[in-house]
């Protein structure tokens, strides 16, 4: 059988799989009145069988009542933040695929199939949206600047990154969702789940999918300047947690390189005359050493934490089966 037959075939089997599998379109949601009627039209179009739940996140406009008429099933978050929305969805939703997509009708919903497919057939446990623009106003110059460099900031911690670290609209297995121990209450969210998918080497995908612009009346809510830093203090809290030994570790070395070479000009003078001249440079480069050897302890043991840590997340992740799995099995 040619590699084009297997590829076939496995695609046709997650088409098949897909009918037998519950699959949740979880859309988190702040005064969006002007586009979440498309959006749960859209979905439910693109995935008839599968259920549609917005979360209302305080919205002062007619969103609720959009979404209720659009057709979908609606509840509601009070903590403010897209972080503490996808925290209550994945907590409340039960089901075997999860469709998680902003609530802006700016992503497309009949990428949803292709995407599903891909993590069912290539037994992944996130598939992420690459955004293309089909509109010069979709993507601003400034989002996607700052895309770009926490991009390059992720892959050089980690080793490596998605094409688009902050897409909105992503597609999960039950496994991922369920072992994911969300931190983040704002727009970090996205950080946050790619973050936990490189750190535990979990299967993951991308698909590149249209990105349009938002509807006439419908505004952003994300601060270029404001939520920029904050993803990126995110992503240097989450350096400090899972690269403990490497962040402290550097300190460390910055420090024992500041003490020697304090020290050198002291050592030269002691061998030359037999007396130190600067005791307060002396006392200085010693307590640098002191406290570099006490940064690249801290390190070890906040390492040793760290890999607890890891293990028992991947336990709690491998407690779980695969998409299909457990209806196979049944």
């Amino acid at each position: 059988m040619s590699s084009n037959e297997l590829a076939a075939e496995r695609i046709s089997m997650s088409r098949h799989d897909v009918t037998q599998l519950e699959v949740a379109v979880l859309v988190p949601c702040y005064n969006e009145e002007h586009a979440i009627a498309k959006v749960v039209a859209d979905f439910r179009a693109a995935l008839p069988t599968a259920t549609v739940c917005v979360y209302d996140n305080n919205s002062t406009d007619g969103t609720v009542a959009a979404a209720k008429q659009a057709g979908a099933v609606v509840r509601r978050e009070s903590h403010q933040g897209k972080g503490y929305v996808v925290r209550r969805m994945f907590n409340d939703i039960e089901a075997d695929i999860y469709v998680l997509v902003d609530g802006d009708a700016t992503y497309d919903a009949q990428s949803a199939p292709a995407m599903i497919d891909k993590l069912i057939a290539e037994r992944l446990d996130m598939v992420v949206a690459i955004r293309v623009e089909r509109e010069e106003s979709a993507y601003r110059p400034g989002h996607r600047t700052g895309n770009r460099l926490l991009s390059g900031i992720v892959a050089h911690i980690f080793g490596r990154a998605f094409t688009d670290i902050l897409s909105g609209y992503r597609v999960f297995s039950r496994r991922f969702v369920k072992s994911f121990p969300i931190l983040s209450g704002g727009f970090e969210i996205e950080t946050e789940l790619t973050v936990h998918a490189l750190e535990l080497e979990l299967p993951v995908g991308e698909v590149a999918t249209p990105y349009y612009s938002r509807p006439a009346g419908s505004a952003s809510k994300l601060s270029t300047w404001r939520d920029g830093f904050r993803i990126l203090w995110t992503v240097l809290k989450l350096y400090r947690a899972e690269r403990p030994l490497s962040l402290f570790g550097a300190f460390g070395l910055a420090l024992i390189i500041m003490s020697i070479g304090l020290a050198i000009p002291l050592i030269i003078t002691y061998v030359q005359e037999g007396v130190v001249p600067r005791l307060p440079t002396a006392v200085l480069s010693t307590g640098l050493m002191l406290l570099a050897f006490l940064s690249i302890a801290c390190g070890l043991i906040l390492d040793t934490v760290t890999r607890g840590r890891r293990e028992a997340k991947l336990i709690a992740y491998l407690a779980l089966r695969a998409p299909g799995e457990e209806r196979r099995r049944s």
